[in-house]
C-alpha cells in the first residue's frame, strides 16, 4: 500500500490514564442516562434522500487514530472529493490508539462533538447505537447504496447492529455504518531465512520460528502484539484461540464463562504463552503495531504477524535495513495469509465510517454525501490505488488494488475466512479485561489457565450485570 511510510512508535498513553478517561466516559454517560443500564436512547434516522447542500465554505471533519491510512484518507478526500465539493475541506483529525474510543464517546456522552464522521471500530457500534450517538442510514443505504456489490459480513461487519453471525447480514436489520477501511493480519516472513514457501499450519509456523532463531542467533523467531493497550494482545489471544478451534463466547446465550476456557480456549492460550512467547525478543511485552513493524523493518524477526493496513512503511529503503530499493527488500519479505490449524480463521479489522448524531444538519447532509461518493466503484478503485483497503468486491478484484502491495492479495484472501470480537455496547471493557490478563500471562505475572479463566469469570460478569441484548459477530 502507498500509505504515507511510517514505521515510527505509536503514542500509547499509560495505564492510568487509560482508566481515568474511561471513568470520565462512565460518569458522563451515566449522568446522562446512557450505557450501563437505565433508559436506551434511539438513533436519530438520516433521510434516504441527502437533504440540499450548502454553498459555503465547510469543513468535513472525521476522527480516527494516528495511523498511515488516517492521514492517506485526508490527502485521498482533499485531492477527489473536492473535485465534486470544491467548497469542502476533508481533516481527519487523530488521537493516539490508546485514546481513540475515550476521544469520541465523551464526546458523544456530552452530546457535543466536534466531529462529524466518527471512524468507529466495529466493535464500538453496539455502544454508539444504543446511546443514540450516530444516525440510523437504514433508508439512505436502501436508497443510495448497492448493497450487492459488497461481501455481506462486510457490510455487517461495519454497519448492522444488531451484529449477525459472522459471515451473515440481516437484511432486516438496521444499519449505522459504511465500509470505510477493510483490514485483518498478514503473516510477515523472510524468504530468505526460512524460504518462498510460507508455513501453511500453526504448529509449522511455530516449528519454522523455533529453526530459524536458532540458526540465526539475534533474530527472533516470532513478533506480534503483546500490548495491553487498545485491542493488541486481545486480538493476538483471539486469533490463536480461532485457528486451534475455540470460541470468545456464545452469542446467543451471552455465556462467556465455559466457552472461551474450555479446553481449545485453554490450548490456545498454551500455545500462544508456551510455545509461541519464547519466540519473541527479550523486552516486546508490550508491543504493538509499530514496534512490531521496526523488529521487521531492522532485520530482527523471521516471522511476524500485523495489521495489513500498517504495513506499508516495510517496503520503504529510508526505514529499512533489508534494502536500498522496494525490490530488494521485496527479495527478502514475504506476505501471506495467515496458516490455518483446526480452523482458517482469522481476526476482522478494519473500521466504518458512521455520522454523529450531534453534528449541524449542513454537515450531516456532507457526511451523507462524502458517505455515497466513497461507496462509488470507480473511487473505491481511486481508494485502492492511493493506498486504501476497500470493501467493494469489484474494488478487491481490481488491478487498482491487486498491484497497489504485495499484501493486497493476502487481503482479498483472507476475507471469508473472517471472525470479528464481540459486537456489543460492552465491549470497551470485554477488551479491558482480555488485554489486561493477556498481557499478564505473556509477561509470566499470571499462569496461563488462571490468566483465562479470570477473563471468562469477569467477561461473564460484566454481560450477566447488563440488562441489553444484541450483538454478536462471533
Amino acid at each position: 500500500m502507498r500509505y504515507p511510510q511510517r514505521i515510527g512508535r505509536l503514542s500509547v498513553s499509560g495505564r492510568k490514564g487509560r482508566l481515568a478517561a474511561a471513568i470520565l466516559v462512565a460518569a458522563t454517560v451515566a449522568a446522562c442516562g446512557g450505557s450501563g443500564g437505565g433508559t436506551q436512547e434511539s438513533a436519530p434516522k438520516a433521510p434516504a434522500t441527502i437533504p440540499e447542500l450548502t454553498k459555503d465554505p465547510l469543513t468535513l471533519k472525521f476522527i480516527w487514530f494516528d495511523w498511515p491510512p488516517a492521514h492517506a484518507l485526508e490527502a485521498f478526500a482533499n485531492a477527489e472529493y473536492a473535485k465534486e465539493r470544491p467548497n469542502v475541506t476533508v481533516k481527519v483529525n487523530t488521537v493516539p490508539n490508546a485514546n481513540w474510543h475515550d476521544a469520541m464517546f465523551t464526546q458523544f456522552a456530552a452530546h457535543k462533538t466536534d466531529f462529524d464522521i466518527p471512524i468507529l471500530d466495529s466493535q464500538h457500534i453496539g455502544e454508539a447505537v444504543t446511546n443514540g450517538n450516530i444516525l440510523d442510514i437504514t433508508d439512505f443505504v436502501k436508497k443510495n447504496i448497492d448493497v450487492n456489490a459488497y461481501n455481506p459480513y462486510l457490510l455487517a461487519a461495519y454497519g448492522q447492529y444488531p451484529q449477525a453471525e459472522t459471515g451473515k447480514r440481516d437484511e432486516n436489520a438496521s444499519m449505522y455504518g459504511l465500509p470505510l477501511l477493510g483490514d485483518t493480519w498478514t503473516m510477515i516472513y523472510r524468504k530468505d531465512l526460512i524460504g518462498d514457501k510460507p508455513p501453511q499450519t500453526w504448529d509449522e509456523m511455530i516449528s519454522v520460528a523455533e529453526k530459524c532463531q536458532a540458526d540465526h542467533p539475534g533474530v527472533s523467531g516470532l513478533a506480534f502484539h503483546q500490548a495491553n493497550g487498545s485491542d493488541a494482545a486481545a486480538v493476538t489471544y483471539n486469533t490463536v484461540n480461532g485457528v486451534y478451534g475455540g470460541n470468545l463466547w456464545d452469542a446467543k446465550t451471552r455465556k462467556i464463562d465455559g466457552v472461551l476456557n474450555d479446553a481449545a480456549g485453554q490450548e490456545a492460550m498454551d500455545v500462544l504463552v508456551n510455545k509461541m512467547k519464547p519466540l519473541t525478543a527479550k523486552g516486546s511485552g508490550n508491543w504493538f503495531i509499530d514496534e512490531v513493524n521496526a523488529a521487521v523493518a531492522q532485520g530482527k524477526a523471521c516471522i511476524a504477524f500485523n495489521w495489513i493496513a500498517a504495513s506499508g512503511g516495510l517496503l520503504d529503503p529510508k526505514q529499512s535495513t533489508l534494502g536500498t530499493t522496494r525490490e530488494q527488500i521485496l527479495d527478502k519479505l514475504g506476505f501471506a495469509p495467515l496458516p490455518s490449524q483446526k480452523t482458517n480463521l482469522v481476526p476482522l479489522g478494519g473500521m466504518g465510517m458512521h455520522v454523529s448524531a450531534y453534528s449541524p444538519q449542513a454537515n450531516q447532509a456532507e457526511a451523507l454525501n462524502f458517505m455515497k461518493w466513497f461507496e462509488q466503484a470507480d473511487i473505491q478503485k481511486k481508494w485502492a490505488a492511493a493506498g486504501g483497503v476497500p470493501s467493494r468486491t469489484d474494488a478487491l478484484a481490481s488491478p487498482e488494488f491487486l498491484n497497489a502491495g504485495p499484501f493486497n492479495k493476502v487481503y482479498a484472501d483472507s476475507v471469508p475466512r473472517m471472525r470479528d470480537m464481540w459486537n456489543v455496547p460492552e465491549y470497551a471493557r470485554l477488551v479491558d479485561i482480555e488485554n489486561t490478563n493477556v498481557n499478564a500471562a505473556l509477561n509470566g505475572a499470571k499462569k496461563p489457565k488462571d490468566a483465562l479463566d479470570d477473563i471468562a469469570k469477569q467477561q461473564q460478569g460484566v454481560l450477566d450485570s447488563g440488562n441489553r441484548k444484541g450483538g454478536g459477530g462471533l
